[in-house]
């Protein structure tokens, strides 16, 4: 399994799992996270989610969604469609 690796606060995804999720090159998820076409969030878990993270990755209509827990430990992964919103580039 690909390792994600905490850096302080935040998460480092590597290029080669967005990649896969996206169905893009390393090359290509690298470009569209530089320039914005692959934009992220990360929520921080409350109550009973203390101790985990999701981190949210958008392309286009397609989400990939993970669930990891303080050491970067992948415990869910998700991927769906997600309308897209007006303005959005294809």
């Amino acid at each position: 399994m690909t390792a994600i690796e905490r850096n302080g606060d935040d998460f480092v995804v590597p290029a080669s799992l967005l990649g896969e999720a996206f169905g893009l090159d390393e090359a290509e998820t690298r470009e569209y996270m530089r320039d914005g076409t692959i934009t992220s969030r990360c929520e921080v878990g409350h109550d009973e989610d203390e101790g985990r993270w999701r981190l949210s990755f958008r392309h286009k209509d397609r989400v990939f969604r993970l669930t990891v827990d303080a050491k970067g430990q992948i415990l869910s992964r998700a991927r769906f469609a997600a309308p897209l919103s007006q303005g959005a580039n294809d």
